[in-house]
C-alpha cells in the first residue's frame, strides 16, 4: 500500500506527465505549421510516450491499492521562435522531469518503499535517455543553424523514427 505522501506525489506526476504529453503535442503542431512533418512526427511520438508514462503511474497507484486523483493540467507553451528554441525548451522540460522523478524516488527511499523504488528505477533510466536525445538534437540544430538544406535532411531523419518496442513492465 502506498503512503499518502507517496500517493500524492505520484498523482502529481501523472499531471506532470500529461502536461508533458500536451507540451510535445503543441510542439508537434508548431512543426506542422512550419511544414516540417518529420519534426512533427517525432514530437507526436514523444507526446504519446509521455501519456504512456502517465498511465504507468496510474496503473502502479492502483496496483498498490492507492487512489488516482486526476488534476487540472496547465496549458502548454505554443509560441516558439525556431526549431532550436523548441528543442531547447524540450531539453529544459526533460531536465525538470528528471528532478521530479528524483524527488519521488527520494521520498520512496525515505519511506523504505522498495516496490516504489523498483518501479521508479525505470523512470530514472528513461530520463537519462530523454535528456540525451534532447541534448543531441539541440547540439545538431546549433550546428545546422539557418541552413535550410540541413534542416530538411534532419526533418527526414526525424520522420524515420518508429514507435519504440513495447515498454518493459515496471
Amino acid at each position: 500500500m502506498l503512503s499518502p505522501t507517496l500517493q500524492a506525489a505520484m498523482n502529481d506526476q501523472i499531471t506532470n506527465e500529461m502536461f508533458a504529453s500536451n507540451q510535445y503535442l503543441a510542439m508537434s503542431a508548431y512543426f506542422e505549421d512550419l511544414s516540417l512533418p518529420g519534426f512533427a512526427q517525432w514530437m507526436r511520438m514523444q507526446a504519446e510516450e509521455e501519456r504512456e508514462h502517465a498511465m504507468k503511474f496510474y496503473d502502479f497507484i492502483h496496483d498498490r491499492a492507492g487512489q488516482v486523483r486526476l488534476q487540472a493540467i496547465d496549458p502548454p507553451l505554443v509560441e516558439f521562435v525556431s526549431p532550436l528554441d523548441v528543442f531547447e525548451k524540450a531539453l529544459e522540460h526533460e531536465q525538470r522531469v528528471s528532478g521530479q522523478i528524483n524527488t519521488i524516488y527520494a521520498l520512496a527511499v525515505r519511506e523504505n518503499d522498495f516496490a516504489s523504488q523498483a518501479f521508479l528505477n525505470w523512470f530514472v533510466t528513461e530520463q537519462v535517455e530523454e535528456e540525451k536525445n534532447s541534448q543531441q538534437l539541440v547540439d545538431t540544430l546549433r550546428m545546422v543553424g539557418d541552413r535550410g538544406d540541413a534542416l530538411v535532411m534532419l526533418d527526414r531523419e526525424l520522420g524515420a523514427r518508429r514507435a519504440a518496442q513495447q515498454m518493459e513492465p515496471a
